[in-house]
């Protein structure tokens, strides 16, 4: 006998391409008591007087020595193996009910007229088996738990579990006689978990089953005992329990009753391997129905990529206004808007404007925050009429007004402030910064706070410059402002236009303005630098028709001789 037992009875998962058809599982079950030590002691002496003639086989064999406490089978997946019990069942016809048990009462009968069964103790239940399924929860657990050394205790929340009470399911009120609806399911049925749970993979499930009784008791339900359960899906996936025994120690069963028989179980997989030969075969196979795929889809989609029309410039940004703190008043909402330059135009149903929810305040550290996560698209398209050498690309603008709403549904301006859309192409996590209009005196101090309202801007783009400025010098001296709090974005921007794709194919040089819409990650960078110049150009110019003209023709004629 072994000292050493292999206690681990848990389920493995396992995960394989190949068909569940071509499994082999290899079962040994036998016998380690000292009744089956006497047993082959005496088969021994046996074969030692078996060439005296004193003793014949076939007498032992049929007194039950060997051949019944141990036996060792191959088996398939699905493959129908029949107990003593149904062997009995089968065998009359009026038991059979169902047209699967008219089948088996065939099978069954053509073993009897054949050589017969080759099993004895080891059997199965299929997945087409009422057994399957209906197979008591109390024995399936009983059955675990023969496969474990020592029987486990039970732990303390079952300890406490097994205290509570359980509810009545029809409780009926003191006025009225129309019972409370079950909201628990104690039992619920296959039916109900199919339409119920969210997650249910359809699991094939076969359990191969040992008779444990003694030599004259063989085919009593009491004595059968699950040896090894195995499930599977249609994604390749097949769990067994317990795991199978690759070179560790057997389980150890333990039978109760008076006569408390120790039985071994080794369970190994047998499946005929793949050859180097099949398994390159197979990936080349499944390499060409992946390309076969992905030509299928790419005709579906078409070769043709959605391009802009050539000389426009297609954008999309996909925004998201994160949060806003440092305002004065809670329950903050903001509206915004988009303001479109010249050469810039959008879709007719694209929506320029949008409010968001609105949102108490969290205090977060020492600021008080409304977060938003209020998401927004937009599209525009950008095409440049008139190129030349003082051509600047203008970007859209969102303007954007925090807000804040009391109990009576009055409210207050928080802040204004604007965003300019990023030059660059990707993910872009901007702050700004917000003011409001400030009204000097106590009145309008107290209209705010008590009655609500506030200086308001009649043109929003006054936050940034005026849509109808035509002069050259913007002065807001004397508009008095307050520092109010701030906004955080978050933007994602595509930026997509012929000129990329002829940039990178064709590799020409790009000589305009808007052949460097290809090169937007550069101009985005130098935009400022080129603004700067140009308004140190424009001083140049204004400072050079200040001065007198014999002092610009002096200098000129100087410059003439230096040059010559």
């Amino acid at each position: 006998m072994s000292d050493s037992w292999n206690t681990d009875t848990g389920e493995a998962v396992y995960r394989s391409r190949d068909a569940v058809k071509n499994l082999m599982i290899k079962v040994r079950l036998e016998r380690v008591t000292s009744t089956a030590a006497l047993s082959q002691h005496l088969q021994q002496q046996v074969l030692s007087q078996q060439d005296s003639g004193d003793i014949e086989m076939e007498t032992l064999n049929s007194q039950g020595f060997t051949g019944d406490n141990e036996e060792e089978l191959v088996i398939g997946w699905q493959e129908k193996l029949f107990s003593q019990y149904e062997m009995e069942l089968f065998q009359n016809e009026a038991a059979c009910q169902t047209p699967l048990d008219r089948q088996y009462h065939t099978e069954v009968t053509a073993l009897n007229k054949t050589k017969g069964r080759r099993n004895r103790r080891i059997f199965t239940y299929t997945d087409h088996d009422r057994y399957t399924n209906c197979l008591p929860f109390h024995q399936l657990q009983h059955c675990t738990d023969l496969l474990t050394t020592n029987k486990s205790a039970p732990s303390f929340l079952a300890e406490r579990m097994a205290s509570v009470r359980h509810r009545r399911q029809e409780r009926r009120t003191m006025d009225s006689n129309i019972p409370k609806s079950k909201i628990v399911n104690f039992e619920p049925t296959e039916e109900f978990l199919r339409s119920s749970h969210v997650v249910n993979n359809a699991m094939q499930t076969m359990h191969i089953m040992g008779d444990l009784g003694s030599a004259g008791r063989l085919g009593q339900t009491e004595n059968e005992c699950l040896l090894l359960t195995i499930k599977t899906d249609g994604n390749g996936v097949l769990i067994v329990k317990p795991d199978f025994n690759d070179g560790k120690e057997p389980y150890r069963i333990l039978t109760d009753g008076e006569k408390k028989d120790v039985w071994r179980l080794t369970v190994e997989n047998i499946s005929t391997a793949m050859k180097s030969e099949d398994k390159e075969r197979e990936q080349n196979m499944y390499k060409d129905l992946y390309v076969r795929h992905k030509e299928y889809l790419n005709s579906l989609v078409g070769q043709d990529f959605e391009m802009p029309p050539a000389g426009i410039l297609r954008y999309l940004m996909n925004g998201e206004i994160v949060s806003a703190k440092g305002f004065e008043y809670d329950n903050l909402y903001i509206h915004f808007f988009m303001e479109l330059p010249n050469n810039w135009s959008s879709l007719p149903f694209q929506s320029h404007s949008g409010v968001t929810q609105t949102c108490r305040t969290k205090t977060l550290g020492k600021d008080n925050v409304a977060f938003f996560s209020y998401p927004f698209s937009f599209e525009a398209f950008y095409m440049s009429e008139k190129e030349s050498e003082d051509t600047v690309l203008q970007w859209p603008v969102l303007y954007f007004k925090v807000l804040s709403l009391d109990t009576w549904q009055r409210y207050r301006t928080e802040g204004y402030g604007y965003l300019l859309f990023p030059a660059m192409p990707g993910k872009h996590t901007v702050t700004c910064h917000t003011w409001r209009p400030l009204q000097t005196g106590t009145v309008s101090a107290l209209r705010r706070f008590f009655i609500g309202g506030s200086p308001e801007l009649e043109d929003h783009s006054y936050v940034r410059i005026p849509g109808t400025f035509k002069g050259e010098r913007l002065s807001r001296f004397g508009f008095c402002t307050e520092t109010t709090g701030s906004v955080t974005f978050n933007l994602h921007c595509i930026q997509q236009s012929r000129a990329f794709v002829d940039a990178t194919m064709l590799k020409k040089r790009r000589q305009q303005v808007f052949d460097q819409l290809g090169g937007f990650s550069q101009q985005g960078a130098v935009c400022s630098i080129l603004e700067a110049f140009q308004r140190a150009r424009r001083k140049m110019q204004d400072a050079r028709e200040s001065l007198p003209r014999d002092l610009i023709n002096t200098t000129s004629h100087h410059q003439i001789e230096s040059s010559a």
